[in-house]
């Protein structure tokens, strides 16, 4: 069973009298430097000069310098750039003003584990990595509760890398849910496998299937949209709170069989050919090489794509009906 570590396991005293610089102010940046700041950790937020972030991070009583100076003043350098371009940031403006001793910290191992980034042998590298969306990651911690999170060493250069990693899980409110270690090979794989065979890509395309099934069966589009996607928060919450188990528990008895009956016929054994060929190609490196080259190009296939879901049908449908639902949480747009 795998170790979990809380609040008591963890101690800041590590970290006294160091600066940590949390370089980008995305959905993880914003919410990590914050909550570093508030438990009275010394935070300094990196951006580019003209960030759009810039004035945001300063109005929430952020210290806010350049990437590079950010690095200079740091001992613990925290990556929360987007992935596609962690490397080139890195390569201009991180790499020159690193020191020996100092800490590189990442919340998904992607850069790492596919040597896009490769630190030199006198830093620590470890990963403090939240399960959670950033802005819950703030609004628990603001609740006094908190995330369960993820650390991982890379790289023991002082011996100290482990406690450090536990004492920034406390900054972060993770150690208030509870921390497990991991590795950043498997922090990489499976976050990426969960993304795109489940969490992500094959729930999206299984809601957006079913919805075309519906309509093209005649079905009015309203109501395709409110059985296929709508309900669908409800049955993750009952996932969520309680396993599958209690999923089955809560839903009607026809629900529960006409679920168990069909649902292996949907996902079946090819569905599962192709996850394993998915995990493939993460493992060899191959979705890793695609990614970077799209990056390196502006990301014209991830555009042409984006551009396609805004316009499918159920997208249009949905914006309709959401403009009905003012009660929806619009917090979830937050980026």
């Amino acid at each position: 069973m795998v170790e979990m570590y809380y609040d008591k396991d963890a101690s800041f005293e590590i970290l006294k009298n160091k600066t940590i610089a949390v370089l980008g102010y995305g959905s993880q940046g914003h919410a990590q430097s914050q909550n570093l700041k508030d438990s009275g950790l010394n935070v300094i937020v990196g951006l580019r000069k003209g960030s759009k972030r810039w004035q945001q991070a300063e109005n929430d009583g952020m210290s806010v310098n350049t990437v590079s100076e950010a690095v200079k003043d740091a001992d613990i350098i925290q990556i929360l750039l987007p992935d596609e371009v962690q490397a080139k940031v890195y390569e201009e403006k991180i790499e020159p003003n690193l020191d020996p001793g100092n800490a590189l910290v990442f919340s998904h191992g992607f850069n790492i584990h596919y040597n896009q980034i490769v630190p030199p042998s006198d830093v620590d590298v470890y990963m403090v990595a939240p399960k959670s969306p950033g802005h819950l990651v703030r609004r628990t911690f603001k609740d006094n509760t908190g995330v369960p999170g993820l650390i991982a060493i890379y790289q023991n250069a002082t011996g100290k890398a482990h406690d450090l990693a536990l004492a920034h899980s406390k900054g972060v409110g993770c150690t208030r849910a509870g921390v497990f270690e991991t590795t950043f090979r498997e922090e990489t794989e499976t976050d990426l496998f969960g993304e795109q065979v489940d969490l992500c890509g094959g729930v999206a395309s299984l809601i957006k299937t079913s919805f075309e099934v519906l309509v093209e069966a005649g079905y009015q589009p309203e109501m395709a949209y409110f059985e296929t996607l709508h309900e669908l928060k409800l049955i993750v919450d009952l996932i969520h709170e309680g396993g599958l188990e209690k999923m089955w528990y809560s839903v009607s008895n026809t629900a529960e069989y006409g679920g168990l009956t069909v649902g292996p016929k949907i996902i079946n054994e090819l569905s599962r050919e192709a996850m394993y060929e998915a995990l493939e190609r993460i493992q060899n490196g191959e979705f890793a090489r695609e990614f970077v080259l799209e990056g390196r190009v502006n990301n014209p296939v991830l555009k042409s794509m984006e551009r396609k879901e805004r316009e499918h049908a159920i997208e249009e449908v949905g914006r309709e009906l959401r403009a009905k639902m003012p009660w929806l949480n619009s917090e979830l747009n937050e980026k």
